[in-house]
């Protein structure tokens, strides 16, 4: 055999060693919560809610003494998105969490701002309180209503790192080739450059066009390493900086998808604009259906960008939650070693997906911005 081939097979069983192995990691915290739920609802030990009269109502994930583990609170819990970032639940009931910026515009009382931990607990500060993740404000005459919530989120904390991670990674790489020219990219050159050029050579010159895609790839590139850093740390729950599931809220594929239409518009041709409102080679009689369908076009592409990259990333995290629910709602040793065969299973098909994803969203984009941009020749 080969020796290259034979190195080769050698690189790739170690990273899929590795890949086991951190996926195995990454349960830990995981069974952590699960069982500090399941311990939780068997003593009744959540914070109680203070009601507008003063006296203690039981929160809404409150459970009764004799309450089951709740597969649905256990997995919502995870996946959305929060004021605080939560690590654990101790045996006593009380959470270990790491408070996070609250930012609040009001018209009564202006700007605030203060921690997350003001308000934990059913606690209220300055007339605030937290319900249901909705931050509200009790006014002096007892109206209640939602002040500007501008506060640091769990997913926008984890934005910021990625945002963070990305600089920290190019400002480096590009340092390294502005002090000498390389010949051979190793380390951290080594592992960026093959994927710039991918991005570069299989996906922006064939869909954009070597004339104008230069134009596109600082966006290309970044959209492609935001989305890949996101999701590879959403893969590695509650340790901060990690666990966030930002690719799983809709708030954010919306962003980035709209970007991509704003992208895609501003830099259509005049061929593409007679394409939406004067199709070549369709009877003028058809223009009242087909000017619809073609501005319904527009919207329904990044609209697909959207609901893709939610939807996959979002699923994903589900079905690793349930299947490892499984253990706490059958209670049984034998159903421990199956789940946790295909969580890890699954954990490492997440790694492909966080992958896959951020190729579709940014192969995807690439095409719509081509077809915009792109000079048709009849």
């Amino acid at each position: 055999m080969n020796l290259n081939l034979m190195l080769m097979g050698s690189k790739y069983r170690k990273l899929i060693l590795v890949s086991f192995i951190s996926a195995t990691f990454s349960l830990v915290p995981y069974f952590g919560n699960a069982q500090d739920q399941h311990n939780t609802n068997e003593q009744d030990t959540h914070a109680a809610v203070i009601s507008d009269s003063g006296s203690h109502d039981s929160s809404s994930h409150s459970q009764s003494a004799d309450a089951t583990f709740d597969p649905g609170l256990f997995i919502i819990d995870h996946v959305k998105d929060s004021h605080e970032w939560h690590l654990w639940t101790k045996a006593d009931g009380n959470h270990v969490s790491v408070p996070l910026p609250i930012i609040l515009y009001s018209k009564e009382s202006g700007l605030q701002a203060f921690f997350s931990s003001k308000l934990a607990h059913g606690h209220h500060h300055k007339g605030f309180y937290l319900e249901d993740g909705k931050i509200w404000e009790e006014l002096a005459n007892h109206e209640i209503v939602s002040p500007l919530d501008f506060s640091i989120t769990k997913n926008v904390a984890g934005m910021l790192v990625a945002a963070l991670i990305m600089l920290i990674l190019f400002i480096r790489m590009g340092s390294i080739y502005r002090k000498k020219e390389l010949s051979v990219p190793s380390g951290l050159n080594g592992f960026l450059e093959p994927m710039i050029l991918f991005i570069r050579d299989d996906i922006a010159i064939p869909n954009i066009g070597e004339e104008k895609y230069a134009k596109f790839m600082p966006y290309l590139l970044t959209v492609f390493f935001f989305i890949l850093i996101n999701n590879i740390m959403g893969l590695i729950p509650s340790v901060i900086p990690f666990g966030a599931n930002v690719m799983g809220n809709i708030a954010v594929t919306f962003v980035l998808s709209f970007i991509t239409f704003i992208i895609t518009q501003f830099n259509g041709t005049k061929t593409y604009w007679k394409h939406i409102v004067a199709t070549p080679g369709v009877p003028f009689w058809l223009a009242p259906v087909m000017i619809p369908v073609e501005i319904i076009g527009l919207f329904s592409k990044p609209f697909a960008l959207m609901i893709r990259l939610f939807a996959n990333i979002t699923a994903g995290h589900i079905i690793i939650l349930s299947l490892i629910s499984l253990i706490f709602i059958f209670k049984s040793i034998f159903i421990a070693p199956v789940s946790i065969a295909f969580v890890l299973f699954m954990d490492c098909i997440e790694i492909l997906v966080a992958f896959l994803q951020a190729y579709v969203f940014t192969l995807l984009s690439a095409l719509f911005i081509g077809l915009a941009a792109k000079e048709h020749h009849h």
